[in-house]
């Protein structure tokens, strides 16, 4: 089992979520975060004042995903949230020890 992170831009959430629904995932986890990479945050004019936004509100996706989808789910959001712009964010693959469902008891594959 593997758990695949993303850090995406907000709008494209849904088109993200679509793609990994399409390829039978059931479950995924939703934050909202901030933070920058090569953006480096960006200048805005409130009030006639300007001011630096160092870091950018981002959206963080966590989904877990047996060995044998890993790849499909990586692809499923690169393409999905993909606009060819800086800061489209990045994915991130961890190995997942162990999973457990609350509720049932179900373990390991069974629980995702």
């Amino acid at each position: 089992m593997n758990l695949v992170v993303a850090i995406i831009k907000p709008f494209k959430l849904d088109e993200v979520r679509e793609a990994l629904t399409g390829l039978g995932i059931e479950g995924l986890t939703v934050t909202e975060v901030k933070g920058f990479g090569r953006q480096k945050g960006k200048t805005e004019i409130y009030r006639g004042a300007e001011y630096t936004v160092e870091f950018l509100p981002k959206i963080k996706i966590e989904v877990a995903v047996a060995k044998e989808m890993t790849e499909k789910a990586v692809e499923g959001i690169r393409d999905a949230a993909n606009t060819d712009q800086i800061g489209d964010g990045k994915i991130f693959v961890l190995d997942l020890g162990q999973a457990v469902r609350i509720r049932t008891g179900e373990s390991g594959a069974e629980a995702l």
